[in-house]
C-alpha cells in the first residue's frame, strides 16, 4: 500500500480538478478541504471521492466552474448559492460568512443551496472553533440511501451534522457523524480494502444484515430496496430516533434554506441536472453568553472529567470525540496517507482520462 505525502494527495486532487475544467482557486480550496479529511483519518471522505467527483463531472451534473455567491444578507443570516459546483469552496465561504457574522453579533447562520457533495462535515465545524466560536454544521445528501424504521426501501440520504467546541490549549471537542449507522463511502472504504462489514450496516429489503463488501455495494449504491440503517439500528435499539435525527437535517439544511429533496427530487430530476445539495452553517460566539474565561473554565473541566474516567481496559483510555482524528492526523503527516492498491489504481486511470499527471508520492 502506497502511503502517500499530503502534499502529494494535495496537488494530485487540485490538479485533476482543474484537468476538467476547475479554476486554480476553487480547485486549490477543494483539494485542501479533502486533503485534510485524508489527514484526519476519515478515508471516505478524501480523496477517495475523485471516483463518484469524476462520474458527476461526465454526467454532466458539476459545474466545477462555477463561483459561489452571496443571494441573501440580512443581519446575522445569509445564504450562499453554490452555483452548481462542489460543495467545498461554497461550504468554506458560508463558514467564514457565519465566523464573522458570529463576532459581530453573537451567532452566524448561512444556508447553502444549489451545491453538492462538500466532503466531512467536521472540516467546517472545526474553522469556527479554530477562530474560538462553536461551530454546527449539517447538510442533506444525494443518496437515497437510509431505510426508515420498518421500511423496505431508503428515503433519506446520510445527512451529516458535525459540531465543534473550542478548549483552552487543546484541540476542540469535535464531533462529526452521518445520521444513518456508517456514511456511505464507509462502505466503499470497506469494500476498496476487501473487507466484509459489520453485521447491521447495511440491510436488504427484508431488514436481514448484508456483511459482505460486494453485495453491501450493491445494496447501497444500485439497488432499489434495502440500504444502510439509520442512527441506532433496528427499532429495538432506537434507530427510529435515528431516523428521526435525519429528518430533522433534512429540514435544517433542506426545507430552510432552499436545498433539495433526493427523494422527492428524483421522481422529476432529468439527465445532467444539478442535485442542489443543501448545507446549514452555524457558528456560536460563548462570548455572548457569559465571559470567555468562564467559558473555558467549563468546557476545560468537561473534557478533563471524560478523560479521567477509569476505562475499561487500562490499555485503552477513555477517547473525546475528535481525539481519533486528532491521533490520525498527527500520524499521517508523518508517516504518510495511506492509499489502497485498489485506490491508487483508480486514482493513476482519472488522472490519465482527465489529462492530469499523476502526482502521489511516497511519504
Amino acid at each position: 500500500m502506497l502511503h502517500a505525502t499530503v502534499d502529494s494527495v494535495r496537488a494530485q486532487i487540485a490538479a485533476i480538478l482543474a484537468a476538467w475544467g476547475a479554476p486554480p482557486h476553487l480547485a486549490e480550496t477543494t483539494a485542501e478541504v479533502m486533503a485534510e479529511t485524508d489527514l484526519m483519518g476519515v478515508d471516505s471522505h478524501g480523496i477517495a471521492m475523485l471516483t463518484m467527483y469524476e462520474e458527476m463531472h461526465r454526467a454532466g451534473v458539476l459545474r466545477l466552474a462555477g463561483e459561489p455567491f452571496l443571494r441573501r444578507d440580512y443581519a446575522a443570516i445569509a445564504l450562499v448559492d453554490g452555483a452548481d459546483g462542489l460543495g467545498h469552496p461554497a461550504a468554506m465561504m458560508a463558514m467564514k460568512l457565519a465566523i464573522e457574522k458570529a463576532r459581530a453579533f453573537g451567532i452566524g447562520a448561512v444556508g447553502v443551496v444549489n451545491s453538492h457533495h462538500f466532503g466531512a462535515a467536521g472540516c467546517y465545524a472545526r474553522m469556527a472553533a479554530a477562530a474560538g466560536l462553536m461551530g454546527l454544521v449539517a447538510s442533506t445528501a444525494r443518496g437515497v440511501i437510509l431505510v426508515p424504521t420498518r421500511a423496505a426501501e431508503p428515503v433519506l440520504g446520510t445527512n451529516p451534522i458535525a459540531f465543534a467546541a473550542p478548549l483552552p490549549g487543546a484541540p476542540p471537542m469535535v464531533l462529526d457523524m452521518a445520521t444513518t449507522t456508517v456514511a456511505a463511502n464507509k462502505v466503499k472504504a470497506y469494500h476498496l480494502r476487501e473487507k466484509d462489514l459489520p453485521p447491521g450496516w447495511v440491510v436488504d429489503g427484508a431488514g436481514r444484515p448484508v456483511t459482505a463488501h460486494a453485495e453491501a455495494m450493491e445494496f447501497v449504491f444500485r439497488r432499489r430496496e434495502g440500504g444502510i440503517t439509520p442512527l441506532g439500528g433496528g427499532e429495538e435499539t432506537g434507530g427510529h430516533k435515528g431516523y428521526g435525527l435525519a429528518l430533522m437535517v433534512q429540514m435544517l439544511a433542506g426545507a430552510l434554506v432552499g436545498g433539495s429533496f433526493s427523494a422527492l427530487r428524483a421522481r422529476t430530476a432529468r439527465a445532467g441536472q444539478p442535485h442542489n445539495i443543501g448545507h446549514l452553517m452555524i457558528a456560536l460566539d460563548p462570548r455572548a453568553f457569559r465571559d470567555l474565561a468562564d467559558y473555558e473554565a467549563d468546557a476545560a473541566a468537561t473534557l478533563a472529567l471524560l478523560r479521567e474516567t477509569p476505562p475499561a481496559d487500562p490499555a485503552l483510555p477513555v477517547l473525546a470525540p475528535g481525539d481519533p482524528e486528532e491521533a490520525a492526523r498527527a500520524e499521517r503527516l508523518s508517516g504518510g496517507i495511506p492509499i489502497p492498491e485498489a485506490l491508487e489504481r483508480q486514482i493513476r486511470e482519472i488522472a490519465a482520462r482527465a489529462g492530469a499527471p499523476f502526482l502521489l508520492r511516497a511519504a
